[in-house]
Parts: C-alpha cells; structure tokens; sequence
C-alpha cells in the first residue's frame, strides 16, 4: 500500500491501490481497515458504478499509472465524534497528457453533500497535480442539472468552457495561471 496521502483542516485523501480497489470490490471490513475509516452502509457515492471500478481495477492490475493519477478516497476525520468515515471518492483519469492536461471527476455521499468537502478535496487534489511542472490545465465534467457540481468547479476557479466529450455533458476548465491555493 502507498504512503502517499493528503491531509486538509477535515479530511486525508487516500489514493486508490490494488489492494484498496480489490478491497471495495469484495471486502468491505477489510476496505474499512485499509482506510483506517467507516465505509457507511450506502456506500459508493453517486455515478460510481461497477463498470468505472473495473476500469480502475485494471489500470491498477497493470500498474499503468502513478500512484495518485487515478482515484483517491476522501476521509472526513470528524472532530466531534472522533470518527473517521469515507464520504467520497474523486481523482484523475490518469497522468497529464503531452500538451499537460489532467482530467479530474468526484463524488461524495449525499449526506455530506453542500457541506464544502468536496470543495476541499479538490482544492487539495488539483493543488498536488500542479506541482507537477507538466500539468498545465485540468478539466472537469458534469451534466447541467448538477448544479451543486457546478458551483464546486467554480469555488476551485474552473471556467465553463462548453460542450463535453459526450452528448449531454458540459466541461469546464482550470488553468494553472488561475489555480488558487487553499
């Protein structure tokens, strides 16, 4: 398992590995003890289906990426119940292409929705992939009616930009020029 981790004022960033992803397919007390976390009861969050698992649990077979440059768990360490529980997931769809881009997605369980984690995560997330002197741009979708998906993507300084890859999804983008720190 990795060492790597980021730390926020309420939540570490842990990233997906082998043994992490294998976990939250067939596992999941043993996925609760690698994470050091409560994974709820109506975990995954939102759009994470089985097909997306598999696909990472094949780049992570292959070892075709970094460690960090595919998805992270997002662990609220919560200071009043001296818990911590797994509200999310998000991360990068692999290391930056030639021209620098990083593509970057999230999701969070609905009951920690509108309560700024997100925001937090990606801030961090996106604050560690342009210390990578090759990342020059990040970009991110989502569908119109997301709109508290939207505001999270402006709140970390994206800029809609239009069309997404696909029939239905609109894309935003950030520039390094306009990377704010947390």
């Amino acid at each position: 398992m990795s060492n790597l981790s980021l730390k926020t004022e309420r939540l570490e960033l842990i990233p997906f590995t082998l043994e992490i992803v294998q976990a939250e397919m067939s596992d999941r007390s043993l996925l609760s003890y690698l994470l050091d976390a409560r994974v709820p009861d109506n975990w995954p969050p939102p759009f994470n289906d089985e097909q997306s698992l598999l696909w990472f649990l094949e780049k992570c077979q292959e070892n075709y990426y970094q460690v960090g440059w595919l998805g992270w768990y997002f662990v609220l360490n919560d200071r009043v119940t001296n818990e911590r529980v797994v509200i999310g997931n998000g991360g990068f769809k692999g290391e930056p292409t030639p021209d620098g881009t990083v593509e970057i997605g999230y999701s969070i369980l609905p009951e920690y929705q509108n309560k700024g984690y997100g925001t937090e995560a990606i801030k961090a997330l996106l604050n560690w992939a342009f210390e990578d002197g090759e990342v020059k741009r990040a970009i991110a979708e989502t569908l119109p009616e997301l709109k508290a998906s939207q505001r999270l993507l402006e709140k970390c300084n994206f800029v809609y930009i239009g069309e997404g890859s696909e029939p239905g999804i609109i894309r935003f983008e950030l520039s390094r020029i306009n990377l704010v720190s947390n």
